[in-house]
């Protein structure tokens, strides 16, 4: 039950850190678009090449007091996504049946295009004008239902709409037996490239009750520059 939530995270995670845009400028009408989507949607972002990063991926779930940590030194590049488990602690159940499953499913996905992209393409966007911090604030809704696809916010630097946060909920379900899973994205430039550097995620799993899952990175190498 809880596999199947955090595999669907994980891989909608993996799958925004390549091709998050295409360039669609020929599509746009500059006078309906606010200004930080218009410019997020026509930068061509393709992701990292290859990168070296640390994760620390977690697990809890309240009701059942399980709880699982794992550190992973993971790697990417044209011939594909590898990682060795370098440290672990607490339910080896949960380590089992939900990291390994959810980096093996990653390993099998990288490279598979912008099935999960914020293009015009898999979204309808909306102005919802500015947060609080003074990021635009634009409203996603899915042109399909897909667990790779989120209906909800995303959070752009107003000056050259540069992708901060991703939040919302998945838009199926991946299972009968999880339901309502709400993620959190968080970006950053790094070497001048756009990554993901935390992924949060709860879900309200039948029986089991609320589980909550997290993943951060630390970078060691983007496009074979190291990481300061």
């Amino acid at each position: 039950m809880r596999r199947t939530f955090v595999v669907s995270a994980l891989l909608a995670a993996a799958l925004l850190m390549k091709g998050i845009t295409t360039g669609l400028a020929a599509q746009l009408n500059d006078n309906e678009q606010p200004p930080a989507l218009a410019r997020f949607l026509t930068t061509v972002e393709q992701g990292p090449a290859s990168y070296q990063a640390m994760r620390r991926l977690e697990v809890r779930n309240r009701r059942l007091s399980e709880a699982a940590w794992m550190h992973v030194r993971t790697e990417a590049d044209a011939g594909g996504f590898r990682y060795r488990v370098v440290g672990e602690g607490g339910s080896g159940y949960v380590r089992d049946r939900l990291f390994v499953p959810a980096l093996e499913t990653e390993q099998k996905m990288w490279g598979a295009g912008d099935k999960g992209a914020l293009t015009l393409d898999n979204y309808t966007f909306e102005d919802r004008g500015a947060e609080s911090s003074g990021l635009a604030w634009i409203g996603v809704t899915p042109r399909r239902k897909d667990v790779l696809l989120v209906t909800g916010s995303i959070f752009l630097r107003p000056d050259d709409g540069d992708l901060v946060r991703v939040e919302g909920a998945l838009s199926r379900t991946p299972s009968f037996w999880t339901r309502n899973v709400e993620i959190v994205r968080t970006y950053e430039r790094i070497g001048g490239v756009r990554v993901p550097v935390r992924l949060e995620s709860t879900a309200s799993v039948r029986i089991a009750g609320t589980s909550t899952f997290t993943m951060t990175y630390e970078y060691e190498s983007i496009n074979g520059k190291a990481v300061e």
